[in-house]
């Protein structure tokens, strides 16, 4: 197995302590301990909240053979945020089935969700590279494009676009996405009833206590909340912000330094974004310069999925 480390584990714990001392903790730090990693791998496994995405992924799986004859016999896969990489070895396997080699080039911060990605794609003899990187930064997007020649096949699986700010990350994604490349992206669609409502699931909430419990924080020390407002930067885009407040001293644990969080104190966990089909359609093809050649909703309406090219 082999992994390209880019962000260390050194900078990671230092990015994430400076990160609870400023009281925001962007998404990427979710990840980053197994027991985190763990939860978030269970929490895409619950039908009522991922069941619908993991239709769509399949649905496109079976449609493979298009894919596959626009690639010839070679498919170098980068996908963006792979996690554990279940989606995305649906789709390569698909293809190798198809006659299309696959190389796999799983892009992540979390080091354990990237060696379960590259382990699960050696098990079915696929090869796979992990880049270990923080997908917010264009550096280092670049660098995870590179890995392979184009044309390429980009993923970016489960609302991972959403987990950022989507105007700067659509236009680092678009920059390097060439004639030949093409792009699979998802969304969740934002629905008003819904959309806090499945973030209240007990999946959802377990989650949350598992990544401030892996900290050191139980849910004796406090509550999380989630709020909502419209991005004001374009009609159709939702974000959903999430915190913790604190109902008593705590101390959380990060790397082995301690951080004092006093009663009533309020810490920012990750957001995300939800947006409308028209929101979506604006990011990629107006503001994003791509192409949508075809697009999938999910059986349950929750999610979008578009193939684009350049």
């Amino acid at each position: 197995m082999k992994v390209e480390v880019v962000l260390t584990e050194a900078d990671i714990t230092q990015e994430f302590v400076e990160a609870m001392e400023a009281r925001d903790v962007p998404e990427k730090f979710f990840f980053w301990s197994p027991r985190a990693a763990a939860a978030w791998r269970a929490l895409t496994q619950d039908a009522a909240l991922y069941g619908g995405l993991a239709a769509t992924w399949h649905e496109i799986a079976s449609s493979a053979d298009g894919l596959a004859r626009h690639f010839g016999g070679r498919a170098p896969v980068i996908s963006f945020g792979a996690g554990d990489g279940a989606r995305d070895l649906a789709l390569m396997c698909a293809l190798k089935a198809a006659g299309c080699e696959c190389t796999y080039f799983p892009v992540d911060a979390s080091q354990c969700l990237l060696e379960a990605a590259c382990a699960a794609a050696e098990d079915e003899d696929i090869e796979a590279v992990g880049i270990k990187t923080d997908i917010s930064s264009p550096v280092h997007l670049v660098y995870a494009a590179d890995a392979a020649d184009a044309p390429r096949l980009f993923l970016m699986a489960g609302n991972t676009l959403g987990a950022f700010d989507p105007l700067s990350e659509i236009r680092y994604i678009a920059q390097f996405i060439k004639p030949g490349d093409r792009l699979i992206i998802d969304t969740e669609l934002y629905d008003p009833e819904r959309t806090l409502a499945l973030r209240a699931q007990p999946a959802a909430r377990r989650f949350a206590w598992e990544f401030l419990g892996s900290m050191g924080i139980g849910e004796d020390d406090g509550e999380v909340r989630y709020d909502q407002k419209r991005d004001e930067r374009r009609a159709g885009l939702h974000l959903i912000t999430r915190y913790f407040r604190a109902s008593r001293d705590v101390t959380a644990i990060v790397g082995g330094h301690s951080l004092a969080l006093e009663r009533g104190e309020r810490m920012g966990l990750n957001f995300q974004y939800a947006c409308t089909p028209e929101a979506f359609h604006w990011l990629l093809a107006d503001h994003g310069g791509l192409t949508i050649a075809q697009e999938y909703r999910s059986p349950d309406g929750r999610f979008l999925t578009a193939v684009c090219r350049r």
